[in-house]
C-alpha cells in the first residue's frame, strides 16, 4: 500500500538513472499558497523515500491569473524551497509576456494585460493603468532577475522538461523558443515519438496525462483546480498535489 499522502506510483513512458528523482511542478499561476503546501509535501516525500540525486524542477508559468504572482515569486527567489534540493526553473510563456511588456512596447503590454498580467501588477499594489517604468521600478529587483535567469528547457534520461511543448517532426536541438512555450494542437495531438518524452505544462487538464511521448502537468491551479508535481524516478510516475 502508498504510504498515506507519498505518490501512488505506475509506470512511466520513459526512465531516469537509478538514484535520480525529478519533482516536476506544473504551471503555478499566482498559487502561492498552494506552491508553499506542494513544496512542503515534497520535503516529507524526501523524508519518507530519501533520494540519492533529487531535483526539484518547475515548469514555467508561475505569473498571472493567479491572485499572489508576488507571493510565488518572494518564495522562488528566496532560495531553494525545498532545503538541501536543487532546483531548476524553467520559463513560459506568461514569464515572456511579463518581461517583454516591462520593456514597454504598447502591443506587449495590451497582449499581458490581456493573458492575465492584471492580476500581477494587483498583487504587488500596481495599477494596471500605470505604465511600465513605474511598474518596473516597484517590482523587486530580485524577482526581475529570478524570471530573467529562467532556462528554456532541460533535458535528462530519456525525458524533456519545457513549459509547452516541441514541434513534432523536429529534432529537438532545432526547435525554436516559440514553439517551445507556446504550442499546443500539433503537439497535443500527435502520436510520434520526440526522441525524448515531453514532460510539460501549458495546456490545462482536469488531471495529469501520461500518454507514450508526454506527460502534462498543468491541472489548472489557478482556476479551482490542484496544483500538481509529477515525481519521476527509475522506470515509474507518481504524483502529489495541492
Amino acid at each position: 500500500m502508498p504510504h498515506p499522502g507519498l505518490p501512488d506510483f505506475r509506470p512511466a513512458p520513459a526512465r531516469l538513472p537509478p538514484g535520480r528523482r525529478i519533482y516536476a511542478v506544473g504551471d503555478i499561476h499566482g498559487c502561492a499558497a498552494r506552491l508553499a503546501t506542494l513544496h512542503a509535501a515534497i520535503a516529507d516525500d524526501l523524508r519518507a523515500r530519501p533520494a540519492e540525486s533529487p531535483l526539484l524542477l518547475h515548469l514555467g508559468d508561475y505569473v498571472d491569473k493567479g491572485a499572489d504572482s508576488a507571493g510565488v515569486l518572494a518564495h522562488l527567489s528566496a532560495g531553494p524551497p525545498v532545503p538541501g534540493v536543487p532546483v531548476l526553473n524553467l520559463t513560459g510563456n506568461h514569464e515572456e509576456a511579463m518581461l517583454a511588456a516591462l520593456a514597454g512596447a504598447a502591443g506587449d503590454v495590451a497582449d499581458w494585460l490581456w493573458c492575465g498580467g492584471r492580476p500581477t501588477l494587483e498583487s504587488y499594489g500596481l495599477d494596471p493603468g500605470g505604465t511600465p517604468a513605474a511598474w518596473s521600478a516597484a517590482i523587486p529587483a530580485a524577482h526581475l532577475a529570478f524570471l530573467r535567469g529562467l532556462a528554456l528547457c532541460h533535458r535528462e534520461g530519456g525525458y524533456l522538461f519545457v513549459h509547452a511543448g516541441i514541434r513534432p517532426g523536429v529534432p529537438i536541438e532545432r526547435q525554436t523558443r516559440d514553439d517551445m512555450l507556446r504550442i499546443r494542437n500539433s503537439f497535443l495531438h500527435s502520436e510520434a515519438a520526440h526522441g525524448a518524452v515531453v514532460v510539460h505544462g501549458h495546456t490545462a487538464r482536469a488531471a495529469p496525462e501520461i500518454r507514450a511521448n508526454r506527460i502534462n502537468l498543468d491541472t489548472a491551479a489557478w482556476s479551482g483546480g490542484p496544483l500538481t508535481c509529477g515525481v519521476l524516478e527509475e522506470d515509474r510516475i507518481g504524483f502529489l498535489a495541492a
